[in-house]
């Protein structure tokens, strides 16, 4: 392990952290919230002064391997989330540090899930802090970095490359730094469309930058305790549910659409999938419930924006579905596993990892009957290789040993079963909502310190894909010495573009 480019990259990575709380200060100044103002000074000061301190050891080989690689990922989001809960403990607004922890995780991993009971008393500073997090960690903060530190390496990567398993196109990009500017502009483009056409639907201009950040990054934090049902407006739930669903897609879709390939577009199996799933959850749980609502056009209007809100991962609310009848209730449940698609802001399972699954499966089935079988798996049109199946079942094993670790962990504390199940499902897939006790007006407060500490960990674990993170408990990670597949060293761009930093 070569700790001095470890230390050295995670010094540029809280330098940026530092520079990023002088957005939730201009906030501050503006509202005129003086001890949110020197909360956030103080951090920027120790941020900055640690980030700067571990400069000092400069790497005399600028080389990363595989193993530095996943230590530098795992490492910037745990102490990102670390420093960035300082200014809720400094400023009183959360008291406890596990609690701010909890608050600031879900924050930067797009989950959602709160222990706050009174969202309105905290200062609109801190608020737009904790849903400026959303957008920071929406579309991955190594990557971002990438773009704007010179952290050295190059070569040439597939953009259209999400972090899971499995291909969905072929165009390549040149360069690295390109493709980053790339998912960025995208990115920021769809953020700025949405908080103007919020504005001009007559949003405050806060409100609008605090809800397009939730939407924008998957997140679902928002200022009001009765979340998007604070505005009581279609017009706006429309808007809020069509982003979301706009944020579930391959952001490399978007990019074949600007290179005007939009043939290849619609050609997608994931998208395909991923609207006929939206289509068919929505109808069906608008039948399910239209007895609780005046009519179906009502029924419809609740049921399109939480399947929105879910299936993408987000987390806002307009009603409380935990007394929506069975159904509706667990097809949201399965939606909350299956997530939206790779390359989004969305967490889950992803979509293109279930097809994966699904086809392998069948695969295996018809082998079972037909043992000289040599059928190949392919997706989005191209045959799969072997290790893409093996990774993603190994993803599948290691993500049900976490669940049931996290569930037994939970249950000490004598919740109900609905409520530990769901609660780990949302942390885990970076949802935010559970049901019974998590549901849409609950939260996680009343859990115990471990319990909070675990589920901050399943959140980290879900954004980086599980495995940059469970490598940092493996013993050989941390013994000196290159170790790379095959031999070969990965640049600092290379292996986050590869991870795409749980994008």
């Amino acid at each position: 392990m070569n700790k001095r480019i470890v230390l050295h990259t995670v010094g540029w990575i809280l330098l940026l952290e530092a520079v990023l709380l002088c957005a939730p200060l201009i906030v501050s100044l503006i509202y005129g919230e003086s001890s949110s103002r020197n909360a956030f000074l103080i951090v920027m000061g120790i941020t900055a002064a640690i980030g700067g301190l571990l400069l000092i050891w400069k790497p005399k080989v600028s080389n990363i391997y595989a193993r530095e690689g996943f230590a530098i990922v795992a490492l910037s989001w745990i102490l990102m989330s670390l420093f960035g809960c300082l200014p809720f403990v400094i400023s009183g607004s959360i008291p406890h540090i596990i609690d701010a922890f909890f608050e600031t995780v879900s924050g930067f991993t797009t989950t959602g899930s709160s222990i706050l009971t009174d969202v309105e008393a905290l200062d609109h500073s801190m608020l737009f802090w904790r849903s400026f997090t959303h957008w920071v960690g929406g579309m991955g903060v190594l990557v971002f970095v990438m773009v704007i530190l010179p952290l050295g390496g190059g070569g040439s990567m597939h953009i259209l490359r999400a972090e899971s398993p499995g291909p969905v196109s072929g165009k390549l990009v040149p360069k690295m730094h390109g493709t980053a500017r790339i998912l960025y502009g995208i990115y920021l483009a769809m953020t700025v469309i949405m908080i103007v056409i919020l504005w001009c639907g007559g949003m405050p201009i806060y409100d609008c930058l605090i809800n397009a950040f939730g939407t924008a990054g998957t997140g679902g934090f928002s200022n009001w305790g009765a979340s998007i049902g604070h505005y009581n407006r279609e017009f706006f739930e429309v808007v809020i549910g069509v982003f979301m669903l706009l944020f579930g897609v391959n952001f490399n879709l978007y990019y074949l659409l600007l290179m005007r390939k939009v043939k290849a577009v619609f050609k997608s199996e994931e998208l395909r999938v991923y609207i006929g799933i939206v289509v068919f959850s929505v109808l069906t749980i608008a039948l399910n419930i239209q007895h609780l609502y005046q009519n179906f056009h009502e029924a419809l209007r609740y049921s399109f924006f939480q399947v929105s809100t879910i299936v993408t991962t987000t987390g806002f609310a307009t009603t409380d579905f935990n007394q929506w009848p069975q159904y509706a209730k667990t097809l949201l449940v399965i939606l909350m596993l299956t997530g939206a698609c790779a390359g989004s802001t969305a967490g889950g399972l992803k979509i293109s990892r279930v097809m994966l699954l699904l086809k392998a499966g069948k695969r295996g089935i018809k082998k079972m009957v037909h043992t000289r079988s040599m059928e190949v798996v392919s997706f989005e049109h191209k045959p799969v290789d072997e290790d893409t199946i093996r990774n993603c079942t190994v993803y599948l094993c290691a993500y049900c040993g976490l669940a049931i670790v996290s569930i037994l962990v939970l249950s000490l504390d004598n919740f109900s079963f609905e409520t530990n199940v769901t609660g780990t499902i949302a942390c885990l897939n970076n949802i935010g909502p559970g049901l019974d006790l998590v549901g849409p007006t609950g939260n996680f407060a009343m859990y115990s310190w471990l319990s909070k500490l675990v589920l901050s960990f399943d959140m980290l674990a879900g954004r980086l894909e599980l495995f940059p993170l469970l490598i940092l408990f493996v013993p050989a990670v941390w013994k000196r010495g290159p170790h790379s597949r095959h031999g070969r060293h990965l640049t600092f761009k290379q292996l986050v573009m590869g991870w795409r930093a749980g994008l």
